[in-house]
């Protein structure tokens, strides 16, 4: 099977450099993919992406080394086994906040015994190689997103659900959720601190912990506390930045902090 370039930086103690796709376009992708990415996310939830545009996004990925992942809408099962079959080769699903949730992921991400996926992995059978039915279970990521006040309530329960790999911060909605600001790079103590007993508490389980940044600065910070994934930005934010400084260079005028937008 085609290596899982995700695990195998996790199995060397290295952290994954994660780029972000919301763009709905095979020659966007493309160009992100070019940049030297460790993995992308096709963004399924609140990038302008869906089944049709994900499935030439993943093939544009598959021109390079890039580990290809997609972040699913909601947790149901449909749709994350549509991915993996389209050759995703881990899914991130926002919004779990309970044990019985995050075995309903994993569950749809792995084949029987350990799961229920249903087998016809059209795509990923081309993408990964032929032994794609033995090795996919040991290989393909279940990701479960933590950003909700409830999950931290319930973090030592999800954590603990056999066969979930990791956790990804979201940390807009879990700023919302604790009655902070709704923003990539948090830096309110109270969120900060929740941040790092979410961190802490995945170490605890052997379950990698990523996070979604606004900024490269803010991503090293990440990596120093101890994060296993990174994510700056994404495709719309970053074109959207590079447009207004040019833009606002060319004029003389100062660039507005924040003006890019969280995707």
């Amino acid at each position: 099977m085609r290596e899982n370039k995700v695990k195998t930086l996790w199995q060397e103690g290295k952290a994954v450099i994660n780029g972000w796709l919301g763009i709905p376009s095979s020659i966007a992708t493309e160009n992100m993919a070019q940049a030297g990415w460790d993995a992308l996310t096709c963004d399924l939830q609140h990038g302008l992406v869906d089944y049709s545009s994900a499935v030439p996004m993943l093939q544009a990925i598959s021109t390079t080394q890039a580990t290809p992942l997609a972040r699913v809408p909601w947790n149901e099962p449909g749709i994350i086994m549509k991915m993996l079959d389209a050759g995703a080769y881990g899914i991130i699903c926002p919004m779990i906040n309970s044990r019985a949730e995050c075995e309903a992921l994993v569950g749809a991400v792995r084949y029987a015994p350990e799961g229920y996926r249903s087998f016809g992995p059209t795509r990923a059978l081309w993408y990964a190689g032929a032994d794609y039915a033995k090795e996919a279970n040991r290989n393909i990521l279940a990701i479960a997103m933590i950003e909700t006040k409830q999950a931290l309530q319930n973090l030592d329960d999800i954590l603990a659900t056999p066969g979930l790999d990791g956790i990804y911060i979201g940390p807009s909605d879990l700023g919302l959720s604790l009655g902070g600001i709704p923003k990539l790079d948090q830096t309110d103590p109270p969120i900060v601190d929740a941040i790092k007993t979410i961190l802490k508490a995945a170490k605890k389980h052997g379950v990698h912990p990523g996070i979604h940044c606004g900024t490269t600065e803010y991503a090293k910070q990440a990596i120093e506390w101890g994060f296993d994934l990174v994510t700056i930005a994404a495709d719309n934010a970053l074109l959207n930045l590079a447009a207004k400084a040019a833009v606002a260079d060319m004029r003389g005028s100062p660039l507005r902090p924040g003006s890019s937008g969280p995707y």
